[in-house]
């Protein structure tokens, strides 16, 4: 029985990507060697690591001035690195979910070490994060603001760029590549790879060069921007396979036509979901309709069926559904629609959903 993926993360990889990255663990770039085994110093791990930064930026539109680093520690660690370097005296922070809670408190960290300060100018708490807030002011004289655009838990997106006078910086983790991105407003997009690019074990960055460096603070040299951006990603050694897994996912990006074609999957796939959602008297959205996230789509049972939740779980699962469940915090049901998930897999959810509601 086929297998439909819907994992939040680390999650489902285009299964073209899966057996190119099998040929490079058992010989890689004709060496005779699995890239699990090479140097990262070697000249056929550097024509991959040359290869993955341009495509990347072309993928993106990346305009001049901007470096694409690949580093370790998650966007945990960003969280953490983005305000060490950047934060000069103030930054605002827009507070949608457990991933920006998280780097509001790291930005805190910041505040306590050099001084600075942050302001959370938004936040949708008050109503369990299902929405996104809107018509808040962005205050004056900041050094950024920062957002998650993804809400990989609640399941709450924006769909576009944020519009303001302020420079951006924003957590992408989980929908990187899903849709065109201004790269232009951005001082930094940052995310871990482990939903639309890689396995887990790597971190992009892409960053303005000339945001760096603004002000006198001792950094120390993993922690700075910079470092990695002189030794092109290889201050250390980098995260050798899962760059690798990623450059053969920037390729099938590439080969299907781009982020213009990814958009487009995303929005079919998403529309087909949230039509049975809505068309099913089991089933219920948990978040606000206009800021429904097509990465992360979360439901529940109608109020009159919620007794029904493990027997549908139970249902989906025999139907080779892997990972609908709701994260722990939330509960309820969460099928994640990457990039690479097809819409068969989501049709076939669709046909699991609708043989639930025909037996009850």
């Amino acid at each position: 029985m086929k297998k439909h993926n819907f994992y939040a993360g680390p999650s489902i990889l285009n299964r073209g990507v899966i057996e190119n990255a099998a040929k490079g663990v058992l010989d890689f770039a004709n060496t005779g060697l699995s890239v699990l085994e090479v140097s990262h110093r070697g000249k056929e791990f550097q024509a991959v690591m040359d290869e993955a930064v341009a495509l990347f930026k072309e993928l993106l539109d990346v305009p001049e001035g901007y470096e694409v680093i690949f580093v370790g520690g998650g966007a945990s660690l960003q969280f953490f690195m983005a305000p060490l370097n950047l934060l000069g005296k103030k930054a605002a922070y827009i507070n949608t979910g457990t991933w920006s809670t998280k780097a509001i408190e790291q930005a805190e960290y910041v505040n306590k070490m050099f001084g600075t300060s942050i302001e959370v100018i938004a936040s949708s708490e008050d109503k369990n994060f299902t929405y996104i807030p809107k018509n808040f002011q962005v205050p004056e004289g900041i050094d950024y603001l920062h957002y998650t655009s993804n809400n990989t838990i609640y399941g709450t997106e924006y769909h576009k760029d944020l519009d303001c006078k302020a420079r951006l910086v924003c957590d992408m983790s989980s929908d990187i590549m899903s849709r065109p991105v201004d790269v232009s407003k951005y001082d930094l997009i940052y995310g871990g790879a482990q939903k639309n690019l890689a396995p887990a074990g790597v971190t992009f960055a892409i960053v303005r060069k000339d945001a760096l460096g603004k002000f006198e603070r001792s950094i120390p040299t993993m922690l700075d921007y910079n470092t990695h951006i002189k030794k092109g990603s290889m201050f250390n050694t980098p995260p050798v396979f899962p760059i690798f897994v990623l450059l053969q996912t920037l390729k099938w990006y590439k080969e299907i036509g781009g982020i213009k074609a990814l958009d487009k999957r995303n929005a079919e796939k998403a529309q087909v979901l949230y039509d049975e959602i809505d068309r099913n008297k089991l089933f219920k959205g948990t978040v606000a309709a206009e800021d429904r996230s097509r990465m992360n789509v979360c439901f529940v049972m109608n109020d009159e069926y919620q007794d029904l939740q493990d027997e549908f779980f139970k249902f989906a699962t025999e139907r080779g559904m892997v990972g609908i469940k709701g994260h722990r915090s939330v509960g309820g049901f969460r099928a994640s629609l990457y990039n690479a998930m097809e819409i068969d897999s989501v049709k076939a959810l669709v046909e699991a959903m609708k043989d639930f509601e025909a037996k009850h």
